[in-house]
């Protein structure tokens, strides 16, 4: 049984993820930065809550003390604010405060997490972190031409992926890794994912329970490899 905590859990893919690891046999810290839907969603999977703002140095840090032992770290807070009611933002409307927003929460916070928790991770037998990041990312995908005209969201998972192959660099004890669940329905994109919440946090789930001999450092889908 591994001690798991997961950011941005009370609803979508996370909420999904934390019931799956629950389910498994985890003890599973569901972390969200409202306190009142982040208690109901861990009693309704059977987890415990912390509450965790990934945007506030203070709230980090008070997770940190909370939790006390790590062995996995799910980094599933995302947002992407460039979806809005009339259409997604594009290049030629984008702004340096879009961006900013966008980045605050898929980067930054990302970081702020990982840099808190990473003395519980290193005591860990067995530590693992995976980054939930996106297709989007993918540079090749991108060139190639997805017909999604977005910039900040692709941009800041863009760079999630880096921080996941720099990390893995830096703690090669570590399996570092980022995934890509698929066009999931979520409130991210207003619900016009493709697929369910369950299919989507199977890698998830999947990557979150690789052992010390798994792959570090690498960017995966359901199905495998993705490209750069």
């Amino acid at each position: 049984m591994a001690s798991v905590l997961i950011t941005g859990a009370n609803k979508g893919l996370g909420l999904e993820t934390a019931r799956q690891l629950v389910r498994a046999g985890h003890a599973v810290w569901l972390g969200s930065r409202d306190s009142g839907r982040g208690r109901a969603a861990a009693s309704e999977v059977g987890a415990r809550f912390v509450q965790l703002d990934v945007t506030s140095d203070e709230s980090v840090a008070a997770a940190a003390k909370t939790v006390e032992q790590l062995d996995v770290l799910v980094n599933n807070a995302g947002i992407a604010p460039e979806w809005t009611p009339s259409g997604v933002v594009g290049a030629d409307a984008v702004t340096a405060d879009l961006m900013r927003e966008t980045f605050e929460v898929n980067l930054f916070g990302l970081v702020r997490v990982l840099h808190a928790f990473l003395p519980l991770l290193e005591r860990s037998a067995a530590p693992v972190v995976v980054n939930v990041s996106s297709r989007l990312a993918s540079l090749a995908t991108a060139a190639a031409g997805t017909g999604y005209p977005g910039v900040a969201y692709p941009v800041s998972k863009a760079a999630v992926n880096m921080v996941t192959v720099q990390y893995a660099k830096a703690f090669p004890r570590m399996r570092i890794n980022a995934v890509e669940p698929g066009f999931t329905a979520t409130d991210l994109n207003r619900g016009s994912g493709r697929q369910t919440v369950e299919q989507g946090a199977e890698i998830i789930v999947r990557m979150a329970q690789i052992g010390p001999d798994g792959p570090t450092g690498g960017y995966f889908d359901a199905s495998g490899p993705l490209p750069w």
